[in-house]
Order: C-alpha cells, then structure tokens, then sequence
C-alpha cells in the first residue's frame, strides 16, 4: 500500500505535511532515520504509516505517559491495533499485553525506556516480529537535551536484540549539539537526516512589560480574538485566573495534571471544539493536541526554558494565519525564575538524604524494595521528616527521571467505599446510630452505585456536604466498616511510588552523581538563556530562537515585539503629541501605565512605545511603586 493510501484511510488527509513523506520513504527504505520537526510537524505519522505498511510491529519508546496513552486511543479510534505499557500495571496484565503483542496482530507496543530494564519486557520483544523502532521525544538521548533521561540510553538493548530492524528519532526542539549524540547513541548507521526550519513566519513573538499582568492579560483576551492558551506556572494560579476571567466575562477553562481524567477530556472538547475560547493551563496541557487555529498563546509567567517556550508558543498558528505569543514579565521575574529553578535544586548529598528518608518512611530493608508500589502522601512525608517542600519534589522527579523510583502523580487513586449490607438493614442501623445519619445519607445522594459495587468517593467533596471535619468522617466512616455495613478502601493520597531498584543507600545514588550535576548546569544555562531572550529589545524575537537552535537567519521577521517597535520608533530628538501629553499629565502627579491609559486617547501599544522612549531619553522614570514620574 502507498503511503498516501494509508494516510488517506486513517487520517482522511490527501497530501502530506512538508518533510512527512521523504520521512516516511526513508524509514521505508530501512534507513536509520532522524526527524526534527518544531511542534505541529505531524511527528507521529512519520513512524506510524511506515509501521502500518510493513508486516510486524512497530515498538515506540517514549517517556510520556499521557500522550502515549492518547496515541493509543487515537490509533484505536482508527480501528488499529495498539497497546501502552504504562505504570501501575500488574504483572500478570503486563504478562497478557506482551502475548497480545506476539501473538494478537497488534502495529505498536507505546512503553517508557524505563520498561526495558525488565527481564520479562526483554524477553518478549526479542519473540516479536519488529518492523520498526521508533524513538520518540529523542531529545532524552542527550546528556545536553532539554530533559535528559538515562534509562533512554537502554534503548540500545533494542537495537541489539533486533540489529537488522531500522530505527527512527523524532525530536520537536534539538541543538546540533544535541543531534549528533542522539545519532552516535542510538547506533546509527549512514543516518538519514531531516530537519525543518524552526522559523514560525506566522507567529507574531513578543515579550510585554506589565506592571498589572490581569490588566494586561484582560486587554490582550480583549484586543486578540480567536481561542487562546494561557500558561501559568502551578495550579493555584489555572484556578485563579480562569476565575478572574470569568468574572470578566471570558468563556474560559482550566486544566492541569490534578483533574481527573474526564475532566481533561472534557474540557479538553470543549475547547479544541470551540465551545470553550480560553485554556488556563500548566505545561501538563498542550502534548499532542493538534487545535490549528489558536490565536494567541500567552505566558503569564516567564518559561524555564527556550526549548519549552518554543514548543508551548508553537501551538499557535498551525494553520499558517498570524497569530501572537506573548511573554508578559515585571522586573522581579526574573528573580522569581531564578529562585523557583536555581534557588530549589538538590544537590547529590539531599538527593541521598531524601532517598533514604524515602526507604525508611515505607520500611523497606536494605537490598529490598524493588518492584514494589506505594501510595504516598508527599504533604506528610516532607512534614516527618521537616524538609523543604519545593527540593524535595524536585529531588523526587530527579529520582523518577534517573529511574530510581516512578513517581505517578495521576490522580487515580481515591477511598472506595461499597454498602455492603441491604436498605432495610441500614435503616435499622441509622436509628440506632443517629449520629452517622448525615455520612450516610450524604454518601447515598452523591453516589448512586454505591450499593452496587465499590465506588471511588472524592473525600474533600463529602466533607463538605456534609459539613463535618475530615478527622470526623473518616472516624464514621471506619465505624461504619467495623460495624460491617461498608467495604471501605481508605486512600489519604493522591500519589503513588514505584521503587524500580532495591534499597542500597549511597550505592543507588552514587551511579547518577555525576548526572545530577551535569542537569543542574544545563538548568542554570537554560534559565539565563530565557533572561537574555527576554530582555533583548534589540535583535528580533525570532532570530534570537532561531539562533539558539542553531539556525542562522538574516533577515528579521517584522512582526514581533522587537521589530514592531523599531518601525515605530521615532528619531530620539523628536517629541511626539502623545508624548508631550505624557508628560503634562506626569506633571501634576506620579502615575501608572494603567492610569495613563485611562486619561489619554491612545492605544496601550502606542502608550508602552512613548513610554519607552521617554524613558531612553531619561525624561521621566519609574519609581518603586510601579508608577512614572518626571526627571
């Protein structure tokens, strides 16, 4: 079948995306074959087709759990055949699936390279008939990638238990430092070599300064139409804001790693269908979501890295009309940036400690724990062992990207509760137990299978319907179970560790010493690389990106903040009308930019532009307070 006919089958599209087709006939010809194409490229269909046309299946590593999980549902959708090895699975499932690979006529096996340290996952790749590897997000190869991750380097067990099976690398952001390892680490041979452009000639790049950032945001929503995502940094903040602008009468939603798996899939509709316009969301949203015709995407905060930035401004525009990426930043951001990703990060010796306060907190004896699963309170944890909330996170996802542990953060795990005696029996028990008459009967109206199998409450939820503490429902609810009139399954947490090595102490975290410290340089390079972008007014906005990918460009692209300022900059002698109302009003009293907008006729652009100038020409400058006052 040609590769235009399965496109045309599964994806009712009758011509290919630039690069897509000579990708694809490459991986064809069993070439080894890398692909860089900026986010939007259609990566995906690039090993897809090629799995689909040739007999076997095709293994994709990848280190994300949620957007492995959305491939398969895609491809399922499309009628084909596909499985992901995701966390949490039992052995005994985990058994099943790798049959179902060997002998069901399954086209992709999605896993983590973290999967392929397991003796039974080796064992029974080595038994399929592998058409194709497929080495997605390979950026991860890299000691000097944006978020590298050792266990990728087991990828190479692959290549040695299938050698005559050709491989392809795709990557949306890449250095050609960068490039080069993933080529001399994935083993490749004469490799085929396809990069795209990372120039965005559509997208309007521009960096704000904004001493009020909802007054800025609420201008922008107002002055851009058209469906938009707002990044933030934490979730408070998606909660906070989807809340101001609903008050300002935006139609907007919120999403983010903590809502439950319906509520992202639902809001995720809404808005990809145009029924919702604005997404508040963390960088947890945006993976593998194909919405063509977003106008605007806004960081509220600056991003932690230039190869992030790019990837969460690309979803901008992919149907080749303008749209605008926006940074709105304040003097202090950048020591915020500084102190959120600098200030917390863990040195080797922390990154021990946590570890074995970890072993000890779940009693796992030296030699032991490998395998074994966790549901962990990580409020708790820190607060019995008084340590530092933000580096023991990030020294927990420094142990889950070195594959020391699996921290799941999904959410999945809930008390289920079940009544497990009849209604006339329960009624007798109320009367003789009035106290409990308010759980129960709360219990009854908000689940209303409960009596029928074992349902997952929400806890916060019947706290507050109930309007009693957590510590007197959860006392209810253990005399209930005592009494035998429920099942009770009691989850206080809503994370859940995997120890994927046994307990040796200092002899686990020695191996990736030197790891921790290469990741923190690359961190601090990172963090000044989005300083200097950020306060750079003088080279165009997309030639800085494109000069940190590598990319040489001459020509500036016109429309981003850096160009648009200097086409409406006037000579520094000159003094414009707007200016010198500037600064009569600045005159009579000190004044904001908000309030400078509010007395005079003009556009906050053209306001933010005299201002600029007015400062340059040291005619006025800005106080502590944020406001503008006279030289």
């Amino acid at each position: 079948m040609h590769p235009l006919e399965v496109l045309e089958r599964y994806w009712n599209h009758t011509s290919f995306r630039p690069f897509q087709e000579d990708i694809i006939n490459s991986v064809l010809n069993r070439e080894d074959t890398f692909a860089l194409l900026p986010t939007g490229g259609g990566k995906s269909v690039c090993f897809q087709i090629p799995a689909l046309i040739q007999d076997g299946i095709c293994i994709v590593v990848s280190p994300l759990i949620a957007l492995m999980r959305d491939q398969v549902n895609t491809l399922k959708a499309k009628g084909i055949k596909a499985i992901a090895l995701t966390s949490g699975m039992s052995y005994k499932d985990l058994d099943t699936q790798l049959d179902n690979c060997i002998y069901g006529n399954y086209k992709f096996l999605y896993l983590s390279p973290e999967r392929l340290q397991q003796t039974l996952v080796q064992d029974r790749i080595q038994r399929m008939r592998v058409n194709l590897i497929a080495v997605d997000e390979a950026h991860c190869i890299s000691q000097w990638g944006n978020d590298f991750r050792p266990a990728y380097k087991n990828i190479t067990i692959l290549r040695e238990m299938h050698p005559h099976v050709n491989c392809i690398a795709l990557t949306a952001t890449a250095k050609h430092t960068v490039v080069d390892d993933i080529v001399e680490n994935l083993d490749f041979i004469n490799p085929k070599i396809f990069k795209a452009s990372f120039a965005r000639p559509n997208i309007s790049y521009q960096v704000m300064h904004a001493e009020d950032k909802l007054y800025q945001l609420d201008y922008l929503l107002n002055n851009y139409p058209g469906a938009s995502i707002i990044y933030v940094r934490n979730r408070r903040a998606t909660t906070n804001i989807d809340n101001y602008l609903k008050s300002k009468g935006f139609s907007s939603t919120f999403y983010h790693g903590g809502i439950t798996n319906k509520e992202k899939q639902d809001r995720l509709y809404q808005w990809s269908h145009g029924q919702t316009r604005i997404m508040v969301a963390t960088t947890a949203f945006g993976m593998g979501i194909d919405k063509a015709n977003v106008r605007t995407v806004i960081h509220f905060n600056l991003p932690e890295s230039l190869e992030s930035y790019y990837q969460e401004a690309g979803r901008a525009g992919r149907d080749g009309q303008l749209a605008h990426a926006f940074v709105l930043k304040q003097t202090i951001d950048e020591d915020h940036l500084r102190s959120q990703f600098l200030g917390t990060l863990p040195s080797v010796k922390f990154v021990k400690t946590v570890y074995n306060r970890l072993c000890n907190y779940f009693q796992i004896s030296y030699g032991e724990g490998e395998n074994t699963m966790h549901q962990f309170d990580f409020r708790s944890f820190c607060s019995h062992y008084k340590l530092n909330t933000s580096m023991t996170y990030n020294a927990l996802l420094l142990l889950d990207r070195n594959a020391i542990i699996t921290l799941n953060q999904n959410y999945n795990f809930r008390t289920k509760i079940q009544f497990i005696t009849t209604n006339t029996v329960l009624f007798q028990y109320l009367e003789r137990h009035l106290d409990l008459n308010i759980l129960v009967k709360v219990l009854l109206r908000t689940y209303g299978g409960i009596f029928d199998y074992d349902t997952k409450v929400n806890l916060n939820l019947i706290v507050s319907k109930a309007k009693l503490s957590e510590k007197q429902v959860i006392a209810q609810l253990q005399r209930l179970e005592k009494d035998e009139v429920i099942r009770l399954q009691m989850a206080d947490t809503d994370s859940e560790v995997t120890f994927l090595k046994p307990r040796e102490d200092d002899i686990t975290i020695n191996p990736i010493a030197k790891t921790i410290k290469h990741q923190h340089t690359l961190k601090h390079q990172q963090i000044e690389s989005v300083i200097r972008y950020i306060k750079n007014d003088q080279v165009c906005k997309s030639q800085q990106l494109l000069h940190y990918f590598g990319e040489p460009s001459k020509t500036p692209c016109g429309i981003c903040s850096v160009c648009k300022a200097k086409t409406a900059t006037t000579p520094p002698t000159a003094t414009t009308p707007l200016e010198l109302q500037i600064t009569k009003a600045l005159a009579q009293q000190a004044l904001s930019s908000r309030q400078l907008l509010q007395q005079l006729e003009c556009s906050q652009e053209h306001l933010l532009e005299a201002l600029k100038r007015l400062l340059a020409l040291k005619k006025i400058k800005l106080t502590h307070a944020n406001t503008y006052i006279l030289e």
